[in-house]
């Protein structure tokens, strides 16, 4: 299978999940879906026989309201069955609204943002202790970068140079109710995090070949950054770009005109 292909079932998942279980963030995860597309189709050692497998490579989704992502991606690759997702957000379902690490595959619980990217950090510290070889990857999001312990977080990793950690952030330039430069101007990202010593590329978050050539890269002196430019609500012309669909489930004409729209564009 494609990364392509792998990013298509995950939206086409996520139209689905969200629409039976009328929740909300979708648009969360269709401008990350070709991102954890590639970390899970090209990039990361895993093992869906068995998770906890120690040379595994591990991703926390720090913004995890965008959990349907993570789900169907391991649901893909066979780390819980198919037919699971179909119970997302209902009663005594393990697919929480927000990521749970009750799931198969899921490292942390996260919810509250800034909080993910610290452990990842800390996950990252004991590897380097501990003589591990596995790498550490974090979707953070653009608006979550409001958060102090991010650069708290930015500050730790660069001082105790942990090369095995890399943080992508989902820059598709909205958060919450509005605009991210509205609600706290960011500026530049990409200077910001070069200040606090990274190392930061700037990607399409939706070229799988940058996807992956970011993702592989490796400073052996600084932790990476990426800075992914995405479209929020990306694949569905009517979501992209539009914060109505941070909240809404798509339902009625909504859900059928964005699977038709997706059906159009299967690889």
């Amino acid at each position: 299978m494609t990364s392509a292909e792998f990013a298509w079932r995950i939206r086409r998942h996520a139209i689905e999940m969200t629409c039976k279980s009328n929740s909300s963030h979708i648009a969360s995860v269709l401008s990350i879906a070709d991102i954890v597309a590639v970390l899970y189709n090209e990039v990361m050692k895993t093992f869906p026989d068995c998770p906890n497998n120690d040379e595994r490579d591990r991703l926390i989704l720090s913004k995890g309201h965008a959990g349907v992502a993570v789900y169907t991606a391991l649901a893909e690759k066979g780390y819980f069955p198919l037919n699971d997702l179909k119970t997302y957000c209902s009663n005594g379902s393990l697919l929480s609204g927000h990521i749970s690490h009750i799931v198969p595959g899921v490292e942390f619980s996260t919810g509250s943002l800034g909080h993910g990217i610290a452990v990842a950090a800390g996950m990252a510290m004991a590897a380097k202790v501990d003589g591990k070889k596995h790498h550490v990857y974090v979707i953070i999001g653009d608006g979550e970068c409001n958060e102090g312990s991010v650069w708290e977080t930015a500050l730790i990793a660069n001082q105790f140079r942990l090369s095995n950690l890399t943080v992508i952030i989902d820059h598709n330039k909205f958060q919450s109710l509005t605009l991210c430069e509205d609600t706290l101007e960011l500026l530049d990202l990409s200077q910001k995090w070069e200040s606090f010593g990274w190392s930061v590329i700037n990607i399409n978050g939706h070229d799988y070949n940058e996807i992956k050539t970011a993702l592989l890269y490796r400073d052996m002196e600084k932790p990476v950054c990426i800075v992914a430019h995405t479209v929020k609500g990306k694949g569905i012309s009517f979501m992209e770009n539009n914060i109505l669909w941070h909240y809404r489930p798509p339902q009625g004409d909504d859900y059928f005109n964005a699977i038709e729209e997706l059906e159009a564009m299967k690889p």
